[in-house]
């Protein structure tokens, strides 16, 4: 097999992929869209050049040999976002975990490595692609080296050979040097010399040859301004020539012949791509990880237990780790393959026929005087639920507390928390259910064994992670806040929340027809009918026959994605129907659709689930259907709201919210005197900050001064820098940074917060909420300037966003209990961000009036003052 090289000049494509995706972050709120963006072109990279030999070069840092020439090099460059310098060391880890080499040096740019290297393999007459995004390497093309370009993004490539350079550009390889010599490059800060263009300067190429020989022959040349600007700018010309050659003997420390490529493993970069959640190229991964065999399995100690065909009371003693086997994902309707009971004594597994029909075990179930261990008390709790019994006398959920030890971590089940805590006693669900088989139930005495494996392991490791919860300070962070609101969340979860199927079906009809009226009208404009949903139709339609300017183009043709729709929304009014048709069907086929889906046909209700042991901040979130992210921004998507009504007649729907609750946790905790007292005095915040930032009065703020204000705060809440601050509110870095830091003399309190948080968390290791949750930064004390700068970023933003969740959780607990206390038969049906929504008979709405906002205010006691906003309605729309 022919040797072929691939060279990838790392930081310009990252820097195009950068510029070329909106902002992404993953779930742990690391910043991924130029990873992402360049991880895509590098899986189509190896598939379609299948590379023997590839390598990535990186620049090594801001100085290099050539500002010896000239101290101006590449000078006026804005500073690289942090947004992206933080995703320069996760790219690095993504290229280990492909086993694709990565190469920097000191004092020399990914340039010259690449040419260093494509000479080499020049040489010995190898196959060269390199891939970037600069002009600059286009001197490299020879008959064995092709240059692929990125156009507009990553996704458009043009690859450069000799002749196509030729047909392009009217110049060979050798005269691009040349060619920049005279025409100069403003992005590298390179003079050549003034006045002459790519135009001026290829005929004179195509006259000359060379940069020597136009100056050999500067007598001849035509026009007399022309001849001055080159006889005025010659040490320029010689001097950006020099500047402009790639070095290609550079004393690289690797040959060709260190670059070999044998294939990525497929588990490895799976690994790697689900902590980035990168789940759309998991499917684009070769090959398969499901034969991956987990070897320990083999050898499990052996394990007494008995199957039991009744049951007594004197199997339980008071202190049982207790595992319920729900194979299935949505555990509402799940069916029970048994239960697993292991105390002091011995190790039981109980049918599910036999644990349903026996009285015994329902009263060991609801004493709360039994104390029981289990894996997940919501799921524990709802899968009972549905069996007509209530479990009681949970004491420690092994779930939630490896999620507070762990943060961090992604996986949460029984073998994984074992293996953390050093115990490999326990079979992967897979080797019991077999591999893709997960639904179907094995033979009883495979199932036995491996439920009472689970149990086990939760009865043997209860005390160590106690032991680590009471060393962290965080046992009354389990039991107090995160165990009792699992029950509440698991309650909530099993009463669901009914909704007005008719109206559902209503409003799909009506957006249906407003999408068909808005495809008339688009047809009018266009002229003629076609496919909107097809870019390959839409294309020619927007950039050939109504000549819109063309902002991307793609591999199969015009680019029609959203964010080029929106640069040209002032263009045609063509646009804005298309954006909001988009929008229109998303809520169609999503909400609408997806609603109607998840509704439980003999109730007309909804069960979501909560996720409590995901996020690292300690928000909760829910799935199937998730209720926090249903579009609010148009009137349409809040319209939804309208079908979520009370179970009963007579009832109304309640909703209360937090106002500002992030923006009062971050004056609390920084103790800034300044906003403590606008809070205190119930000032308007963001008018606050917009007469500080601004130097104005009240009277003189006008309603843009307010919005750019309010991006402020919640900015700085999220530890924004000034490149996210001008992509929010599209003004320049510079107008942002001077918004940041005049943000920081009206508030010192907050900066110096800031700063103290992040010494803090480089003394211990970690953050912690007003509730002692912790989030661990590893990477606070990082020499690497990027890994660092992520970590004392969220060091900053972590304490405020999770004692913001700690107050919320704590709030429904308060109210669940204060609901009880009253005897009211109001309930709580839903948490979406910083709001409650309950349900409750019209006469019982007064009561909630006056407890409500008095728990929710009233649930910590902080510097500032909590403020809770209230509305009722026949809906959860009407209730906003």
């Amino acid at each position: 097999m022919a040797n072929k090289l691939v060279l990838i000049d790392g930081n310009s494509i990252i820097y195009r992929a950068f510029f070329a995706l909106p902002l992404l972050n993953n779930d742990k709120g690391v910043y991924t869209n130029a990873v992402y963006g360049f991880t895509t072109m590098l899986l189509r990279i190896l598939e379609e050049e299948k590379p023997t030999h590839i390598l990535v070069a990186f620049d090594a840092g801001k100085t290099t040999f050539r500002h010896e020439t000239y101290q101006e090099y590449k000078g006026g460059r804005q500073k690289t976002p942090p947004e992206l310098s933080e995703q320069i060391p996760l790219l690095k880890e993504l290229l280990d975990s492909f086993n694709i080499p990565h190469y920097q040096l000191n004092q020399y740019e990914a340039d010259d490595i690449i040419g260093t290297l494509s000479k080499e393999a020049e040489t010995d007459r190898w196959d060269v692609t390199v891939i970037s995004g600069d002009k600059d390497l286009l001197q490299l093309v020879s008959d064995q080296v092709t240059v692929s370009l990125t156009k507009k993004g990553i996704t458009d490539v043009e690859r450069y050979t000799p002749q196509f350079m030729k047909e392009k550009m009217e110049i060979t390889p050798d005269q691009l040097i040349d060619l920049k010599a005279l025409m100069g490059d403003s992005s590298d800060n390179i003079p050549g010399v003034p006045g002459v263009g790519q135009k001026t300067a290829t005929k004179l190429l195509k006259q000359y040859n060379t940069l020597e020989e136009v100056y050999a022959n500067l007598d001849e040349v035509s026009g007399k301004k022309l001849k001055e600007k080159l006889e005025n700018h010659q040490e320029d010309a010689f001097m950006s020539k020099e500047l402009v050659t790639i070095k290609r003997d550079s004393p690289v420390q690797v040959t060709i012949k260190d670059i070999v490529y044998d294939g990525y493993d497929a588990q490895q970069v799976s690994t790697m791509f689900k902590d980035l959640g990168f789940q759309s190229l998991l499917n684009r991964l070769q090959g398969s990880t499901d034969n991956e065999q987990r070897e320990d399995a083999k050898t499990l100690p052996d394990l007494e237990y008995d199957i039991v065909d009744h049951v007594t009371n004197e199997m339980f003693t008071g202190y049982e780790s207790f595992m319920v086997e729900i194979v299935e994902d949505n555990y509402h309707e799940a069916t029970i393959h048994g239960f697993g009971v292991v105390n002091n004594k011995h190790a039981y597994f109980i049918p599910t026929d036999v644990a349903l029909q026996s009285e015994a075990f329902k009263q060991w179930v609801e004493n709360e005087r039994m104390e029981k261990v289990v894996f997940d008390a919501k799921q524990t709790l709802v899968a009972l639920l549905r069996q007509g019994m209530h479990i009681r006398g949970i004491r420690f959920d092994m779930l939630l507390a490896s999620y507070l030890l762990n943060p961090s971590e992604n996986n949460h089940d029984i073998p994984a928390i074992g293996n953390r805590m050093g115990r490999n006693d326990v079979l992967f669900d897979e080797e019991v259910y077999g591999k893709g088989a997960k639904m179907k139930v094995p033979e009883q005495s495979p199932l036995a064994e491996h439920v009472v494996r689970k149990a086990s392991t939760m009865y043997n490791l209860r005390e160590a992670m106690e032991e680590q919860l009471q060393q962290n300070e965080q046992d009354k962070l389990l039991n107090e806040l995160e165990i009792p609101l699992a029950l509440v969340l698991g309650e909530m979860e099993h009463t669901g929340v009914r909704v007005d199927i008719e109206r559902l079906k209503e409003m799909d009809q009506d957006l249906k027809q407003r999408l068909s009226e808005l495809e008339q009208e688009v047809y009018e404009l266009a002229g003629e009918e076609f496919n909107l949903n097809s870019p390959k139709q839409l294309g020619p339609i927007l950039f050939e026959k109504l000549k819109l300017p063309v902002v991307k183009k793609t591999k199969t043709g015009y680019s029609t994605a959203a964010d080029v729709l929106e640069q040209l929304r002032d263009e045609h009014e063509i646009i804005p129907k298309l954006l909001l048709y988009r929008q229109l069907g998303k809520l169609q086929s999503t909400y609408l659709t997806g609603l109607l889906r998840v509704v439980h046909v003999d109730t007309n209700k909804i069960h979501t689930h909560f996720n409590q042991a995901l996020t690292q901040t300690g928000r909760l979130s829910s799935v199937d259907p998730n209720l926090q992210n249903i579009p609010i921004r148009l009137e349409e998507g809040r319209k939804i709201r309208q079908a979520f009504v009370p179970a009963k007649k007579d009832w109304m729907m309640f909703a209360a919210d937090y106002s500002q609750i992030e923006l009062r946790v971050l004056a609390h905790i920084a103790g800034d005197d300044k906003l403590i007292d606008a809070f205190v005095h119930d000032v308007d915040i963001h008018t606050q900050t917009a007469m500080d930032v601004f130097h104005v009065e009240k009277d003189a703020v006008t309603s843009n001064m307010r919005r750019q204000a309010k991006a402020v705060n919640f900015g700085i809440v999220y530890g924004i820098s000034d490149y996210g601050l001008s992509q929010n509110l599209g003004i320049t870095r510079k107008e942002a940074k001077q918004f940041i830091e005049r943000y920081f003399e009206s508030y010192p309190g907050v900066k110096t917060y800031m700063d103290e948080i992040v010494q803090e968390a480089k003394h211990k290791g970690y953050v912690s909420t007003i509730m002692k949750r912790r989030r661990y930064l590893p990477e606070i004390t990082s020499r690497n300037f990027n890994r660092r700068s992520f970590a004392e970023r969220t060091a900053m933003n972590t304490p405020i966003q999770g004692s913001a969740a700690d107050i919320i959780k704590q709030a429904m607990l308060d109210l669940h209990a204060k609901l009880r206390e009253e005897n009211l038969t109001a309930r709580m049906l839903l948490q979406v961000h910083d709001e409650l929504i309950l349900e409750a008979p019209k006469e019982e709405i007064n009561k909630l009036k006056e407890i409500v906002p008095a728990v929710m205010e009233n649930t910590v006691k902080l510097n500032v003052p909590l403020k809770v906003d209230y509305a009722y309605g026949e809906s959860w729309f009407d209730a906003k």
